[in-house]
């Protein structure tokens, strides 16, 4: 099976630094096979036959924590996970100069629809949904400032989602399709 591999708060601000090649280094050595690193931010795809997918979650932390010293919290999604958030991002949708699309993936824990209670939604402004897995929002860029979804920086549910752009997550689906053919 092809996963990813979502870690937060690496390489951001000078903070948590990993270099890229030790950490590909990291998870074979953990056991998992064909691993691809994307970008500096912690996108990590494998492919692994064992454990559950919530299992492999502790395995990465584990590892990362015993090679780099550094308690990073690590969402994993199948292919199966991602294909099903990539498809219910309409193609319309862009980070671009006129719009933000951000994709929040959740953890394991809080992953239900019922985690939109806690968002601050201006209808409006904010496009936002639930998918398995992650919240999609959507906003022309002349609006950010007044979305409500801000608000969720420094949130208590900030603290339990990994962020990446929907450009971001195009590709690394694109590269999990790759692996997985």
């Amino acid at each position: 099976m092809v996963y990813i591999a979502l870690l937060r708060g690496i390489n951001v601000g000078g903070k948590n630094k990993i270099d890229m090649k030790l950490l590909k280094q990291t998870f074979e050595q953990a056991g998992m096979n064909d691993v691809v690193t994307y970008i500096n931010t912690g996108n990590i795809i494998f492919s692994y036959k064992g454990e559950l997918r919530t299992e492999l979650s502790h395995v990465l932390e584990e590892a990362i924590y015993n090679d780099f010293g550094l308690q990073i919290k690590v969402v994993v999604r199948s292919v199966d996970d991602i294909r099903g958030i990539i498809n219910a991002i309409p193609d319309t949708w862009k980070n671009d100069k006129e719009m933000k699309t951000d994709v929040m993936f959740l953890w394991d824990e809080i992953d239900d629809d019922s985690v939109l209670k806690n968002l601050v939604i201006k209808p409006n402004i904010d496009t936002v949904k639930y998918v398995p897995g992650a919240i999609i929002w959507f906003v022309e860029k002349k609006n950010v400032t007044k979305s409500g979804m801000v608000k969720i920086i420094g949130s208590k549910l900030y603290k339990q989602v990994t962020v990446r752009n929907v450009n971001t997550a195009r590709k690394i689906y694109e590269l999990m399709q790759a692996q997985n053919d």
